[in-house]
C-alpha cells in the first residue's frame, strides 16, 4: 500500500511542508509566532560556468525574476 502523500501525487518534501504549516497554524498565538519565524528559510544557490563560481542568488528572487521574464517573454508585437 503506497503512502498517502505518494498516492496524492506530491513529493515527500511538499508533504512535510504542508504538515508543518498545519501544525504551526494549530498553535496558540504566542507559540505560533515563534514557530512561524523558525519555519522561514533563505535558500541560496550559485551557478557555476566553465569552472567559475557565479554570484550567489536567493531562490525566491530567482523564481520571481524567471516568472516575470516568462510572462513578458511570450508576448510579441
Amino acid at each position: 500500500m503506497p503512502f498517502a502523500w505518494k498516492a496524492a501525487g506530491i513529493t515527500y518534501n511538499r508533504y512535510l511542508t504542508v504538515a508543518a504549516r498545519a501544525v504551526r497554524r494549530s498553535l496558540k498565538d504566542d507559540k505560533r509566532l515563534v514557530a512561524e519565524r523558525r519555519g522561514e528559510t533563505d535558500l541560496r544557490f550559485t551557478k557555476w560556468t566553465n569552472g567559475k563560481q557565479g554570484e550567489p542568488r536567493s531562490v525566491v528572487e530567482a523564481n520571481q525574476a524567471a516568472m516575470v521574464e516568462a510572462a513578458g517573454g511570450g508576448q510579441s508585437a
